[in-house]
């Protein structure tokens, strides 16, 4: 079930969950995805301003923007969400985690894909802006602030102004959970 499912991971990333009803009652990454999931099923029906409106008011709400037409994987985790953004064609896998102010932003206005799509189990640290069509690969870090305009492999540790990827030496990107 996807709400146990959403529960068991926010007890599992945030070392300051107490408990399922509080998780449910007081996350606002978790109330954003859960308006995502209900826009995102009426954007696939084709029910666009319905979807649209949903989305808007999950935003006014809990201060997250995702658009209906993103595509989100399991376990997907947003802490301390507020100015979040993420795209209408960004791609996002399994496990990832996103710390408040991240944007996945699209850098033209054509009708194309625009927005960043990212592996699973990546870590996307606090204010980063990723931007543009790119890919960033499985088990990768990118770090708080950093601005992202480059595609990066599976592995990657993505840190500055602009970044550029490297190699992670000793960790993984789990290990970076708590870090960032």
């Amino acid at each position: 079930m996807p709400l146990r499912e959403d529960l068991a991971t926010a007890r599992r990333r945030d070392p300051a969950a107490r408990g399922g009803f509080e998780i449910w009652l007081t996350y606002s990454g978790l109330h954003a995805i859960w308006g995502y999931r209900l826009a995102h099923r009426l954007w696939r029906a084709r029910l666009k301003l319905l979807a649209r409106v949903v989305s808007q008011y999950t935003r006014f709400l809990t201060g997250i923007e995702i658009h209906p037409g993103a595509t989100i994987g399991r376990r997907f985790f947003i802490d301390h969400g507020m100015g979040v953004v993420i795209g209408e064609t960004a791609e996002i896998g399994d496990d990832v985690m996103l710390y408040h102010g991240v944007t996945l932003g699209g850098v033209s206005g054509d009708k194309v894909k625009r927005h960043p799509t990212l592996g699973d189990r990546v870590v996307v640290g606090a204010g980063a802006a990723l931007l543009g069509p790119i890919t960033i690969g499985d088990d990768s870090v990118v770090g708080a602030n950093a601005v992202v305009r480059v595609d990066a492999p599976p592995h990657s540790l993505l840190v500055g102004v602009p970044a550029s990827p490297r190699p992670q030496k000793r960790a993984t990107a789990a290990s970076f959970d708590y870090a960032i």
